[in-house]
């Protein structure tokens, strides 16, 4: 309640902000897709679980090691992504595990892993940010794989 010293009145104040803006729909998005899991009891998961519609990167690739020819076979596969309009983002350096955490937290929903198998059968495994899931997926069949999967994506 506020009183009004000229008018010798009280009553309560409205304010209505009518506004809208890409800075609140951005705000929105974070708090409703963030998560902290508990792992274990000294180990915490941060995920941004965005839509593959919306998330700043829809997929990471990988080689398991930087030798070997699987460098080179990630970037192909990277580039191959680019070009089915895929946003992207390489990554060879530490364990694959702190690469897998890396992306959960900036939310990259299918993480695509190039390994030894990989240069054999040109099969990769690409893992679901939500369910933690892997699947091996042929290379030929990955830009249909992963449009397949976005289009059937439920929030885990």
């Amino acid at each position: 309640m506020y009183f009004d010293p000229d008018t010798k009145e009280h009553y309560t104040p409205y304010v209505i902000e009518p506004a809208g803006g890409v800075n609140r729909i951005a705000l929105t998005l974070l708090i409703d897709a963030y998560e902290e899991q508990k792992l274990a009891e000294d180990d915490t998961r941060v995920v941004l679980h965005f839509h593959p519609k919306v998330a700043p990167i829809t997929a990471a690739v990988f080689p398991l090691v930087k030798k070997e020819g699987m460098p080179e076979k990630a970037h192909a596969i990277e580039k191959l992504l680019r070009r089915a309009k895929l946003s992207t983002f390489y990554d060879e350096k530490a364990a694959i595990g702190r690469r897998y955490r890396r992306q959960d937290e900036v939310g990259t929903p299918f993480c695509i892993t190039v390994d030894g198998d990989t240069l054999k059968d040109d099969v990769v495994t690409v893992r679901h940010r939500d369910s933690m899931q892997q699947e091996r997926v042929k290379v030929t069949e990955l830009v249909a794989y992963l449009a397949d999967a976005m289009e059937q994506w439920k929030r885990g």
